[in-house]
């Protein structure tokens, strides 16, 4: 059987036999912690064990409640504490300034037990209720995204057999693409965003004629073109959403091959007029095919790949882009070497 642990009120009060009176109300029902002035209730809010609601008088030397309620309102961690005001002054402008600075509830001196125990009961039950209902919301916008996560992995596992490539040059470009992108300043939510969405930046070659995509040869002008259409149809196949994964992964999926200089497709965007997103995994996605096997060429040593990024940073590539590539350039290797004997160990 669970424990039943009592929910904590703090009391704030300048005056000691206020103090006593509330604690003898409500010390069978919970637990009760105490501060005599602003800057000692602020030292319990801020502790590893704040309380889940706060009866605060107002006329205190120093620092009085509303300036109390004001900090504790200010802060992420703390603005959800409920705070009831108990106080002598009764006046209705008082009562105003109270609910602007985020209190629940209003209470005025001399107190009634009852009413004490009342109001408390009311604005923990009211919080509890809107903790659960965070919790349910949360947890099922978590399965939502884990939903979408998989749809994504699963639609770029399609385009992996459709193009003869391995998991791990997925993994590869995926994981070089997350370091580029923390490198050039992304936050951490949205440099997993790219690593979860770059995957799809090939799902459009669904679309392409086996006998165009599995070439062994040099395609033909025709072929080329149509070729190209891969980034269309990823577009096309991902859509159009709000969600932020999957918006990302279309732009990944229709800008991936456009070139810093224009000279790109589909749309022959240049410049910071791609979107930052498809201008790195472009850098990713060259890199891992360059120094991968393929149908139609052997792997390159990574030298001769450093060397072409090099020789197009400005042209192909962002030049940004390329400085913060080789400034991760261990990183980068170690991702390489990882995941290249995965992929060996696998064959």
């Amino acid at each position: 059987m669970t424990e039943y642990i009592p929910q904590t009120v703090l009391v704030v009060d300048d005056i000691a036999s206020n103090i006593e009176t509330l604690v003898t109300i409500l010390k069978n029902d919970y637990r009760v912690k105490v501060a005599i002035n602003g800057k000692k209730a602020l030292e319990v809010v801020n502790s590893s064990e704040p309380p889940d609601i706060i009866l605060l008088d107002v006329m205190m030397p120093e620092m009085d409640g509303y300036e109390v309620c004001r900090r504790i309102k200010s802060q992420i961690k703390t603005k959800n504490i409920p705070v009831i005001f108990v106080t002598a002054k009764n006046d209705g402008g008082d009562e105003t300034l109270g609910f602007e600075l985020g209190a629940v509830d209003y209470i005025t001196k001399p107190i009634h037990p009852l009413v004490v125990k009342a109001r408390i009961k009311t604005h923990l039950a009211l919080l509890n209720h809107n903790l659960l209902l965070e919790r349910q919301v949360a947890e099922r916008t978590k399965d939502l995204y884990s939903t979408r996560l998989e749809v994504i992995r699963r639609l770029g596992i399609a385009a992996e057999f459709k193009d003869n490539e391995t998991g791990q040059h997925i993994l590869r470009m995926s994981k070089y693409s997350h370091t580029i992108a923390k490198g050039f300043g992304f936050s951490n939510s949205e440099a997993d965003i790219l690593l979860n969405a770059a995957p799809m930046h090939d799902v459009g070659k669904i679309g392409i004629p086996d006998s165009i995509l599995l070439k062994p040869g040099k395609l033909t002008s025709d072929e080329w073109e149509i070729m190209k259409t891969h980034t269309l149809i990823g577009g096309k196949i991902i859509g159009v959403h709000d969600n932020a994964l999957l918006r990302a992964a279309r732009t990944v999926a229709l800008t991936h091959h456009e070139k810093w200089n224009g000279q790109g497709y589909p749309e022959g965007l240049c410049g910071e007029n791609i979107p930052i997103e498809g201008r790195i995994v472009a850098v990713a996605d060259v890199f891992d095919a360059l120094t991968s096997n393929r149908p139609y060429k052997e792997a390159w040593p990574v030298e001769q790949a450093f060397d072409l990024l090099l020789n197009e940073q400005g042209k192909h590539f962002d030049p940004k882009l390329i400085d913060i590539f080789f400034a991760n350039i261990g990183q980068i290797l170690s991702i390489k070497e990882q995941h290249t004997a995965e992929e060996t160990s696998l064959t």
